[in-house]
């Protein structure tokens, strides 16, 4: 996968994410609280994918990769709290969404992992 597919795929999950959170707008505290959290950590995925591929070294590479696996690991804990606690009417978007970020969560592990053992290249 290129650089631009992927830039391309994080951004559309984090659109998907918008767009999830649209359709189901809320009038609770703990819909907020979890809209809040699912916004801020879906659009690092894409905005921080971005700058890994703008870094200068392959320290700070590696750096911003890491940043973008925790956020879109965090995606997933916000989405499946979305699921358990509250009933969403787009069940299915829901569950794509979290096997697209549990897929580019997979993807910035292992290229975490291959810059780490210094065999990627950044």
């Amino acid at each position: 996968m290129t650089s631009q597919e992927l830039k391309d795929r994080t951004k559309a999950f984090t659109k998907g994410c918008l767009k999830l959170l649209i359709a189901e707008s809320r009038n609770s505290k703990l819909f907020w609280h979890i809209e809040g959290q699912l916004i801020r950590c879906s659009t690092s995925v894409a905005a921080n994918y971005r700058a890994a591929c703008l870094a200068q070294s392959r320290p700070a590479f590696t750096a911003k990769i890491s940043i973008v696996l925790e956020e879109a690991d965090e995606s997933i804990f916000w989405l499946e709290l979305l699921e358990e606690e509250l009933e969403i009417k787009d069940r299915k978007g829901l569950q794509e969404l979290k096997k697209e970020a549990q897929e580019l969560t997979n993807i910035f592990a292992s290229t975490r992992k291959r810059m780490q053992s210094g065999s990627g290249k950044s």
